[in-house]
């Protein structure tokens, strides 16, 4: 990824990573469990659904430490089978 989190973050910092994927009931557990493996910590996830509940929106903030930390987190999330998109 050539991404310039490095050059508009100082680190550490809270970074509110936003998930969308496919409606399911493991959705926010399979975020939270990866988001752990990179950021232990604990965890609220916001979850709204959409206006026809077909897919979910799960907003979690996570402190990171750098560029590549970020970076780590948005594959890992991207990864998810359910996950359609990570902001």
């Amino acid at each position: 990824m050539n991404t310039k989190f490095d050059e508009l973050l100082d680190f550490p910092c809270d970074f509110t990573f936003k998930i969308m994927g496919v409606a399911t009931q493991t959705l926010a557990d399979e975020v939270i469990a990866v988001i752990q493996e990179h950021a232990p910590g604990d965890y609220s996830p916001e979850i709204r659904p959409s206006s026809k509940g077909n897919y979910y929106s799960v907003s979690v903030s996570v402190v990171v430490t750098s560029k590549l930390h970020v970076e780590t987190l948005y594959r890992s999330l991207s990864d998810i089978d359910d996950v359609r998109y990570v902001l």
